[in-house]
């Protein structure tokens, strides 16, 4: 994304990191943490709530990562955000990202826990995208191990923000994900049992 991009899509004032990305290694503490925030939402929106998954590399064991627990949460239409932003807000969920052309995708930060709740709606390939990424990541160590090395490299980058580190992963990621979407293996793995 472009800087014009970036501060078009952010709901309140968008700070420039301005430094490398800090990985911390995998952290078994990570599921808990999801799972408190799904019952939050899951308490929030109660039968709202279509879809709730722990998608991004803290979902995957072994995996270093940015220690922010990633969420997506599928609703009827994110686009109706009156519908389920004022009970997230209720809950001390920020509205931090509006996009609207790409999936009406939403990002809340959530409280206590340092998190980004990703809402997408019903039917949007995006969060079958995301999942079919951290499947692949869990089951092929060796996917799992490539992507880990690209991101240790981009992250010791100076980035002015976040998303363009986010965005620098795009090959990595588009390539892990044909193979996923094809259902095979790289040479050197095979699926964890």
């Amino acid at each position: 994304m472009t800087e014009e991009e970036i501060l078009a899509t952010t709901i309140g004032e968008r700070r420039p990191l301005n430094s490398t990305i800090r990985l911390a290694e995998y952290d078994p503490a990570w599921p808990s943490s999801y799972a408190i925030l799904e019952g939050e939402i899951r308490a929030a929106l109660g039968a709202r709530v279509l879809r709730l998954e722990h998608v991004g590399s803290t979902s995957v064991p072994g995996l270093a990562a940015k220690p922010i627990i990633d969420l997506v949460l599928q609703v009827e239409d994110s686009s109706n955000e009156a519908a389920y932003v004022p009970p997230l807000e209720a809950r001390g969920y920020v509205l931090r990202i509006r996009e609207p052309d790409w999936f009406e995708h939403r990002v809340f930060k959530t409280p206590r826990i340092e998190g980004n709740l990703h809402v997408f709606s019903s039917g949007c390939e995006e969060i079958e995208t995301m999942i079919l990424f951290r499947d692949r990541l869990r089951s092929y160590p060796e996917d799992r191990e490539r992507y880990e090395a690209v991101k240790r490299k981009l992250a010791a980058r100076t980035w002015k923000y976040t998303q363009n580190y986010a965005d620098a992963k795009s090959d990595i990621v588009r390539e892990i994900l044909a193979r996923a979407r094809r259902r095979e293996g790289p040479h050197e793995s095979s699926p964890m049992p």
